[in-house]
């Protein structure tokens, strides 16, 4: 099974590439939360505010008020608090289910499940943005996901320059014990030379986190980064129209 499911998280970076070309005016910069963990808006919502910076938080429905890594998950009232706000609110599926688990029915019932209870609770709005539990992408998922998301975020690392894949958007992890082994700065300065994109996830935001949670300081820093090397912070989906949106002028003239 392990061997079966390497093989399809490869086909699918690799086969029915959904290409879309990655070319904004200047360097972008956008942070995401998957799951929810309560922490991604009690902890990081007073920091993204005092930055004046949007993210995207990618929600499960089916995790509102339960656990997941033994930390609380977010609540209905905190997911309308950070939605008035003005964050983005984007998909990963209801019961935070790796694609691989499911079949094409599965997930389209799944994806229709948590579309519903989110516009349910945020007065009819839609999620145009899709990130992918566990990072496990399919090519049965992929052809599921393109005609009801704009793009799809991973969690490849890299930066989105250029032709990319919309439904494998490249994204790397803000976990505290990786992030010693990046060099931020140059990611930063190369998003802004080559007038890329660069997305980070994060999960819960506490001083002591779990192995794949961030610190406070940690999740300052990097903003700060961004800030100081120029680039543009926005949420996924607006930064993905600032991606795109030239082209489709150009096209258009």
């Amino acid at each position: 099974m392990r061997q079966l499911d390497q093989f399809r998280r490869r086909a699918a970076r690799y086969l029915e590439i959904e290409p879309a070309t990655v070319a904004p005016s200047r360097g972008l910069f956008s942070l995401s939360f998957d799951d929810f963990p309560e922490s991604a808006w009690t902890e990081a919502g007073p920091i993204l505010a005092d930055q004046g910076i949007l993210a995207t938080y990618y929600v499960c429905g089916g995790l509102e008020r339960g656990t997941n890594l033994d930390l609380p998950q977010f609540t209905t009232e905190q997911l309308q608090a950070l939605h008035a706000a003005g964050h983005e609110v984007g998909c990963h599926t209801f019961g935070h289910d790796s694609v691989l688990r499911l079949d094409g029915p599965a997930l389209a019932a799944s994806l229709d499940r948590n579309a519903r209870w989110v516009a349910e609770r945020l007065d009819g709005y839609r999620m145009q943005t899709f990130a992918y539990p566990f990072g496990d992408a399919s090519l049965g998922a992929k052809r599921t996901l393109r005609s009801r998301f704009d793009l799809a975020r991973g969690v490849r690392e890299g930066l989105n320059v250029g032709r990319e894949d919309r439904m494998l958007v490249k994204s790397f992890g803000m976990e505290s014990r990786r992030l010693p082994g990046y060099d931020l700065e140059a990611m930063m300065a190369e998003a802004a030379t080559n007038k890329g994109w660069l997305t980070a996830y994060a999960h819960d935001v506490s001083d002591h986190p779990t192995p794949y949670g961030c610190t406070p300081a940690d999740l300052d820093r990097v903003l700060t980064l961004a800030k100081r090397a120029g680039l543009t912070i926005l949420p996924i989906g607006q930064a993905w129209a600032a991606c795109v949106g030239r082209q489709t002028q150009r096209n258009a003239a």
